[in-house]
């Protein structure tokens, strides 16, 4: 996969040379979230709740069947837009998110990286569709927050704010003063990239698996690595 070659490595030089602001996506790039609270389980446990108060008709079969809580949260509220349904839903997720970060995997190198190019003087911002309370727990955890504070954009209860839409990146941008090209969005999937797009902010695709590469490539990313290491050795990092 990405940074093996001489031309991946020149690449991610390149981005990491002009890059001023980074915005971090969370889940993925610097932790698995859910690695021991299961997302499955969490995504049928809402779908259950909705079933419990007799409203299992606003989902869709594939809907009630997904992995990802989110597409559960996104489906109520397009159906019953900034509700009290919504905001309910949008809290148990929170709750749910806040108690994964006592079992979330630390994404390998992501902390060295993050203090790294603190260090040197780049500002540092998440952009996530997770709660903001749950990245601020385990920023917290791994005793990175002054790495980040105050520049941590995640999700509201304004749920067509989600990524793809490009929202939480033009927060970032704004708050840190920022033209989109001297920043860099650092992503995992498809979504994070066409807000990065939307955005107009350069792009780094961070892929755990072959598969999550592919879904990338497919969207269009042009640098993608299945390791943060190599960016640190772009900022000089040695072991």
């Amino acid at each position: 996969m990405a940074a093996e070659t001489e031309n991946d490595t020149e690449k991610i030089r390149d981005l990491i040379a002009r890059t001023r602001v980074v915005l971090w996506d969370f889940d993925g790039p610097i932790c698995r979230l859910f690695a021991g609270h299961s997302a499955e389980r969490v995504a049928n446990e809402l779908a259950g709740w909705l079933e419990s108060r007799g409203l299992n008709g606003l989902l869709t079969e594939s809907e009630r069947e997904s992995l990802d809580p989110h597409v559960v949260l996104r489906a109520v509220d397009r159906r019953h837009p900034r509700s009290d349904l919504v905001v309910e839903l949008e809290e148990r997720l929170t709750q749910e998110e806040l108690r994964a970060t006592a079992t979330a995997w630390p994404t390998a190198y992501a902390d060295a990286l993050i203090r790294t190019w603190s260090a040197v003087g780049s500002r540092l911002a998440i952009t996530t569709n997770n709660s903001p309370r749950a990245v601020r727990s385990y920023l917290a955890s791994r005793d990175l927050t002054s790495c980040f504070a105050p520049h941590i954009y995640g999700r509201t209860q304004n749920l067509h704010h989600l990524k793809p839409d490009p929202h939480c990146l033009n927060r970032a941008l704004s708050a840190t003063g920022a033209s989109p090209s001297a920043a860099l969005m650092i992503g995992d999937t498809p979504s994070d990239l066409e807000a990065a797009q939307r955005a107009r902010v350069p792009f780094l695709g961070y892929a755990r698996n072959e598969q999550k590469a592919k879904l990338l490539r497919q969207a269009g990313a042009e640098v993608v690595v299945a390791s943060l290491k190599p960016l640190l050795g772009a900022l000089g990092w040695r072991d």
